[in-house]
Protein backbone atom coordinates (compact mmCIF):
# COMPACT_ATOMS: atom_id res chain seq x y z
CA UNK A 1 0.00 0.00 0.00
CA UNK A 2 1.52 3.29 -1.09
CA UNK A 3 1.25 6.24 1.27
CA UNK A 4 -0.08 9.47 -0.20
CA UNK A 5 1.80 12.71 0.34
CA UNK A 6 0.32 14.32 3.48
CA UNK A 7 1.18 17.80 4.77
CA UNK A 8 2.17 17.65 8.43
CA UNK A 9 1.65 20.55 10.84
CA UNK A 10 4.74 19.84 12.93
CA UNK A 11 8.22 20.62 11.66
CA UNK A 12 11.80 20.09 12.81
CA UNK A 13 12.74 22.60 15.52
CA UNK A 14 9.18 23.08 16.85
CA UNK A 15 8.53 22.98 20.59
CA UNK A 16 5.99 20.23 21.29
CA UNK A 17 4.29 18.55 24.25
CA UNK A 18 3.67 14.78 24.39
CA UNK A 19 -0.07 14.28 24.99
CA UNK A 20 -0.25 10.46 25.06
CA UNK A 21 1.94 7.46 25.88
CA UNK A 22 4.63 6.76 28.49
CA UNK A 23 6.23 10.20 28.07
CA UNK A 24 2.92 12.07 28.49
CA UNK A 25 3.40 15.63 29.75
CA UNK A 26 7.01 15.99 28.62
CA UNK A 27 8.05 18.89 26.43
CA UNK A 28 10.88 19.03 23.95
CA UNK A 29 12.16 20.19 20.61
CA UNK A 30 11.46 18.13 17.48
CA UNK A 31 14.78 16.69 16.31
CA UNK A 32 13.48 14.90 13.23
CA UNK A 33 10.19 14.32 11.38
CA UNK A 34 9.84 10.90 9.72
CA UNK A 35 7.17 11.48 7.07
CA UNK A 36 7.11 7.89 5.82
CA UNK A 37 5.71 6.58 9.11
CA UNK A 38 4.17 9.84 10.49
CA UNK A 39 6.52 9.87 13.48
CA UNK A 40 8.68 12.47 15.21
CA UNK A 41 11.79 12.34 17.40
CA UNK A 42 11.32 14.59 20.44
CA UNK A 43 14.35 15.66 22.47
CA UNK A 44 14.33 13.93 25.89
CA UNK A 45 11.01 12.09 25.34
CA UNK A 46 10.36 8.35 24.83
CA UNK A 47 13.87 7.33 25.90
CA UNK A 48 14.94 3.74 25.23
CA UNK A 49 18.07 1.75 26.10
CA UNK A 50 20.07 0.61 23.08
CA UNK A 51 22.66 -2.13 23.62
CA UNK A 52 25.76 -1.58 21.49
CA UNK A 53 28.53 -4.00 20.63
CA UNK A 54 32.14 -2.92 21.05
CA UNK A 55 33.52 -1.15 17.96
CA UNK A 56 36.33 1.22 17.02
CA UNK A 57 34.42 4.31 18.18
CA UNK A 58 33.25 2.70 21.44
CA UNK A 59 35.72 -0.03 22.48
CA UNK A 60 33.73 -1.13 25.53
CA UNK A 61 30.26 -1.19 23.98
CA UNK A 62 27.52 -0.81 26.57
CA UNK A 63 24.04 0.59 26.94
CA UNK A 64 23.15 3.95 25.39
CA UNK A 65 20.02 5.97 26.13
CA UNK A 66 18.40 7.43 23.02
CA UNK A 67 15.09 8.87 21.83
CA UNK A 68 12.65 6.60 20.01
CA UNK A 69 10.12 7.96 17.50
CA UNK A 70 6.61 8.94 18.70
CA UNK A 71 3.57 9.00 16.42
CA UNK A 72 2.77 12.53 15.32
CA UNK A 73 -0.79 12.25 16.66
CA UNK A 74 0.62 11.87 20.20
CA UNK A 75 2.34 15.26 20.22
CA UNK A 76 0.85 18.75 20.17
CA UNK A 77 2.49 22.05 19.31
CA UNK A 78 3.08 24.52 22.15
CA UNK A 79 1.43 27.93 21.84
CA UNK A 80 4.20 30.59 21.76
CA UNK A 81 2.03 33.04 23.76
CA UNK A 82 0.57 30.92 26.58
CA UNK A 83 2.86 27.88 26.67
CA UNK A 84 -0.07 25.42 26.46
CA UNK A 85 -0.72 22.76 23.82
CA UNK A 86 -2.66 24.04 20.82
CA UNK A 87 -3.98 22.98 17.44
CA UNK A 88 -2.82 24.62 14.22
CA UNK A 89 -4.57 26.59 11.48
CA UNK A 90 -2.97 27.47 8.16
CA UNK A 91 -3.58 30.83 6.51
CA UNK A 92 -2.01 32.94 3.79
CA UNK A 93 -0.31 36.19 4.77
CA UNK A 94 -0.28 39.35 2.66
CA UNK A 95 2.66 38.03 0.58
CA UNK A 96 0.63 34.91 -0.33
CA UNK A 97 2.85 32.64 1.77
CA UNK A 98 1.20 29.93 3.91
CA UNK A 99 1.80 30.47 7.64
CA UNK A 100 0.87 28.39 10.69
CA UNK A 101 -1.27 30.01 13.38
CA UNK A 102 -1.98 28.73 16.92
CA UNK A 103 -5.74 28.21 17.30
CA UNK A 104 -5.82 29.20 20.99
CA UNK A 105 -4.08 32.57 20.80
CA UNK A 106 -4.06 33.41 17.08
CA UNK A 107 -0.29 33.88 17.33
CA UNK A 108 1.88 33.05 14.30
CA UNK A 109 4.18 30.04 14.74
CA UNK A 110 7.68 30.73 13.49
Amino acid sequence: MEKKNVKLNIRKGDLVKVIAGDSKGQQGKVLEVITKTDRVLVEGANMVSKHTKPNAANPNGGINKMEAPIHISNVSLIDPKSGNATRIAKKRNEDGKVIRIAKKSGEEIK
